[in-house]
This record gives C-alpha cells, sequence and structure tokens, in this order.
C-alpha cells in the first residue's frame, strides 16, 4: 500500500521481508545463500575503488550515489536466478550495479548488460570515473552507451527485441523514470524484473504499477534505511494476491 503525503515526496510502506517475498516472486528457494556473495562483492568494490582514490557510497560521484548494498543484494539474487539474456540498466556512475549484474552474468555464463548513462553534467572530471568499478574480466558481457535515455533506450529497445531484466538508476524524476518502465514494458515478456531504485520522492513507479495490474510489486527499504527502491515482476496474468499500490 502507498499513502500519498503532501509534496512531492512520497510515503510507502515498505515490506520488511522483501526478499523473501522477491524470491518467491522469482520462483527461487528461500533462505537463500547468493545474498552472501552479493555482500563480499560490494565489499571487494568499495576496495577497489578506494584503491583509485574515489569515495563509494552516498553523494561519492558528484551529488549522486552509488547503488545501495540492499538493491545490490536485489540486483544479484534477480540475476542469478532469472538467467536473464539480455539486462539494460540506465545509470552507471562507479558502475557498482553494473559490476554486480555483469559478476551474475558471468557466473550464469550466459546474457549481456547494455547500460545506458549521461555522465555527471556538472563536473566534467568525474567523467573518468564512469564505470570504474567494472573489471576488465567483466567487460566482454557489457555494452557502455553514452546519452541520455530518452534518446538511448528506444532504439537499443527495438535492436535487442526483448528485455528480461531492466535497473533504473538515472534521472529520478516521475516523468523519466515512468518514461523509461513503459519502454522496458513494451520488450518485457512475463517473468521479467523492472528494479527501480529511489521512488520516494515522485509518483513514476505507483503510477506505472497502477497502469499495468499485470506486475506483481513491493517495495524494499536501503540498507541505511534512507531511501528506498521498487521491484515488478510481470506475471502471465493478473494475480489475486497481487500487492496493491
Amino acid at each position: 500500500m502507498i499513502r500519498q503525503r503532501h509534496g512531492s515526496d512520497r510515503q510507502y510502506q515498505v515490506d520488511e521481508a522483501w526478499e523473501e517475498h522477491l524470491h518467491g516472486m522469482l520462483g527461487a528457494a528461500w533462505p537463500c545463500s547468493l545474498g552472501k556473495r552479493a555482500d563480499e562483492l560490494v565489499t571487494d568494490i568499495g576496495a577497489l575503488l578506494e584503491t583509485q582514490g574515489l569515495g563509494f557510497g552516498r553523494f561519492t560521484y558528484g551529488c549522486f550515489s552509488d547503488a545501495d548494498r540492499s538493491l545490490c543484494r536485489a540486483v544479484w539474487c534477480t540475476v542469478s536466478h532469472a538467467r536473464p539474456g539480455i539486462v539494460v540498466e540506465t545509470g552507471v556512475a562507479h558502475g557498482v550495479s553494473s559490476r554486480i549484474i555483469l559478476e551474475a552474468l558471468n557466473q550464469n555464463d550466459h546474457g549481456h548488460l547494455w547500460s545506458i548513462d549521461l555522465p555527471y553534467p556538472i563536473d566534467r572530471r568525474l567523467h573518468a570515473q564512469t564505470g570504474a568499478a567494472v573489471t576488465d574480466a567483466c567487460r566482454p558481457r557489457w555494452s557502455y552507451l553514452e546519452g541520455s535515455s530518452s534518446q538511448r533506450l528506444p532504439p537499443l529497445i527495438a535492436q535487442v527485441g526483448h528485455v528480461d531484466v531492466f535497473i533504473h538508476d538515472s534521472l529520478h524524476t516521475a516523468k523519466n523514470t515512468l518514461f523509461e518502465m513503459e519502454q522496458a514494458a513494451m520488450a518485457m515478456t512475463p517473468g521479467g524484473v523492472m528494479l527501480v531504485d529511489d521512488i520516494r520522492m515522485h509518483d513514476g513507479f505507483a503510477a506505472f504499477c497502477r497502469r499495468h495490474p499485470e506486475y506483481e510489486a513491493i517495495i524494499c527499504p536501503s540498507a541505511d534505511r534512507i531511501g528506498m527502491f521498487g521491484i515488478a515482476v510481470k506475471r502471465s496474468r493478473i494475480s489475486s494476491t497481487r500487492r496493491m499500490l
């Protein structure tokens, strides 16, 4: 359930058992031992960025932040269990979520990631940091597309034909979030998963779910409890147990 609050901020009722429910939505067993590997990767990524003299976490890429540990766990388990062939993400920054996705694809020995990113517009010196967390071993499965999602996403969707997993972590406005989700939805078959970061400040995620009852959605808290992200899984039919938004 979502409760509307005055202003642009939205107060969502988070699902404290989101990891268990995500695995149920994916048809994967719970408890799951894979989350521990995600935590290890996040630690390794932090150490790698530190060796490059870079920060890691919130507001370390200009005013932007790296993917939260909880989002990383969600991305890791989704890609590991769903075994997608085509993954599309928007927003890269240091490439933390990109690295997590690529490590899972390598583990699966299957799939490719396309990342759309408009480098930090205010300070061009940060452009050299883009994707710094992605190692050479991961890059064969990675295609990086520089530019805005409004320009890059529609032709990419047309090129790849379908999307198995979509991650939104670019401009967090209702208009942009809804645009990206609708684009991905046009190419997403049943079983496809969307993970949408920083949903609290606008109505985009909730609006998409209201428009698309074929998606089952959960709201997940960030590890530091500051933010939250949404997950939506496309069903073959509308579920009677769908969590309402």
